[in-house]
């Protein structure tokens, strides 16, 4: 008879314990509450005791779940070391980077022979991040993402990276064909591309001549690389993070054709998880130092 009960239950438990509450617990291992919850009602089962109190909208540790509690504390921190010296002994343990793709191929990637020519003996694991969805930092060590208003993330740490404000541009070959586009009422007139949703175009005539304005016409593109394609193939405007098409603007490939912005309030930011594991430490510290750096740069 197998007298150990589900990993997973155990696991969920003794984050329950350390934190006082599902709550935090959930925070910590990256699940649901309720998921918490019905891990630990099944090792309640499994052991036919209780080990919380449940009422009054907190949860208490029953004298069992206290020594259990304990007990797991200690032999999950001789885990948790047992990993830490056999994986810092690895070679070559890569540094895990997961980036939304409209950073990962306007700015990042142009840029990262530089990193690795400075950090050679760094390998990298570079993925894409979901836009909208929560980062894995079971599998990531540290991510670059993109919000709509200031990043407050359940247990990592969000450092702003670049601002989210986006102008008009188009290519060189789009003026040529179309004409000056020196206004609103020019611009207008031209093709316009729309990432996600017609939201932002009109958000842009609203600014610009603070009246409403129908924008429901051009493309609507589901990924901003797409967008911005269409955008240097000379099939539109589109509306652009200042910030992260600096290389298209100084090379030419595309042409701002305001000052106006929209999105001020937006911004990129790197994230971290709030305890860095030794392991990774140094290397994220040094990735995030070159991207705070090269982002000014």
């Amino acid at each position: 008879m197998d007298q150990t009960p589900p990993l997973n239950a155990l696991r969920a438990f003794e984050a329950a314990a350390r934190n006082n509450g599902f709550s935090r617990a959930a925070d910590e291992l990256f699940v649901t509450q309720s998921a918490i919850s019905h891990q630990v009602r099944q090792l309640e089962d499994w052991f036919g005791v209780q080990l919380f109190e449940r009422g009054g909208g907190r949860a208490r540790l029953t004298p069992q779940g206290e020594g259990l509690a304990r007990s797991l504390g200690d032999a999950f921190t001789e885990i948790r070391d047992a990993c830490r010296k056999v994986r810092e002994t690895a070679v070559g343990e890569p540094l895990n980077i997961a980036v939304i793709p409209s950073i990962a191929a306007c700015w990042l990637i142009p840029r990262m022979a530089e990193f690795t020519a400075e950090n050679s003996d760094f390998p990298i694991r570079l993925t894409y991040a979901i836009h909208g969805q929560p980062i894995d930092f079971n599998q990531t060590d540290i991510a670059i993402v993109y919000s709509r208003e200031k990043l407050a993330v359940p247990r990592a740490r969000a450092t702003p990276l670049f601002p989210g404000a986006s102008v008009p541009v188009c290519s060189q070959s789009l003026l040529d064909w179309h004409g000056p586009l020196t206004g609103p009422e020019q611009i207008a007139g031209a093709p316009l591309l729309h990432d996600t949703d017609w939201r932002g175009w009109s958000d842009w005539f609203l600014k610009t001549t603070g009246q409403e304005r129908r924008a429901d016409d051009g493309v609507v593109f589901e990924d901003f690389n797409l967008m911005r394609s269409a955008a240097l193939s000379g099939q539109g405007v589109a509306l652009c993070p200042l910030s992260i098409i600096q290389d298209d603007l100084k090379a030419g490939r595309l042409v701002a054709l305001s000052e106006t912005t929209i999105d001020e309030e937006s911004a990129y930011y790197i994230l971290e998880p709030a305890s860095l594991p030794r392991t990774s430490a140094p290397k994220t510290r040094t990735f995030k130092a070159w991207l705070l750096d090269a982002a000014i740069n």
